[in-house]
């Protein structure tokens, strides 16, 4: 498998931390989404992923773009260690949470987004975290154990921990979600979430290496 993966991409850290997790070994092509404009507009990248954004996974044959869709197909073809509980009800938890946070939080405080922002961009990012993060936090009370449903990690956890990073990045007040602190805390100790981390990434910028 080949992963087209920026270092900072919270999309991106999803699925390395789903393919870390199944222990599928991949070769890793860095997309600078800053430099020169933004590779991910390439004519090149854009013949392999259309919508010009990371991540994009070529395995068995067939380039997939977006996250969730890419983790769901890992799931199917790599279902140990499952990321989607077998109890109906708790898969549907895992995926409302997992939706929650890649369809409602994280694509309003993206690059593109803050881009049109300008100036606010900032004040934008975390009015749009914030709202989010009220929302799961109350959501977390009805479904968390050590992680965000149940006792196991799911594919909510993989969204989980790269919006939190979003969060401090954008300077968000963290004081007011003690259970996703908590949870957050509980991931970043596993070793599929340390060593897929932004800053231990082949592209990752010397001064924020871990």
């Amino acid at each position: 498998p080949i992963l087209y993966s920026y270092f900072r991409s919270s999309c991106s850290w999803r699925v390395r931390i789903a393919l870390a997790l199944k222990g599928i070994a991949y070769d890793l092509v860095p997309v600078n989404l800053i430099k020169d404009g933004g590779q991910q507009f390439s004519a090149e990248f854009k013949a392999l992923n259309p919508m010009q954004q990371v991540p994009a996974l070529q395995i068995d044959g067939i380039t997939l773009s977006q996250s969730l869709a890419i983790i769901n197909y890992l799931e199917e073809t790599h279902p140990n260690p499952r990321l989607l509980p077998q109890d109906p009800k708790k898969r549907a938890q895992v995926r409302m949470i997992a939706d929650h946070i890649a369809s409602g939080i994280q694509p309003l405080q993206n690059l593109s987004v803050l881009k049109q922002m300008g100036e606010k961009k900032m004040e934008w990012a975390q009015h749009c975290i914030t709202s989010g993060f009220q929302a799961l936090e109350q959501i977390l009370q009805h479904t968390a154990g050590r992680y965000c449903v149940g006792d196991e990690v799911s594919m909510a956890d993989l969204c989980l921990v790269p919006q939190v990073a979003n969060a401090e990045r954008f300077k968000v007040d963290m004081r007011p979600y003690p259970i996703i602190t908590r949870i957050n805390k509980a991931l970043l100790e596993l070793e599929a979430f340390k060593i897929s981390h932004p800053s231990r990434q082949p592209d990752t910028p010397a001064d924020l290496r871990a």
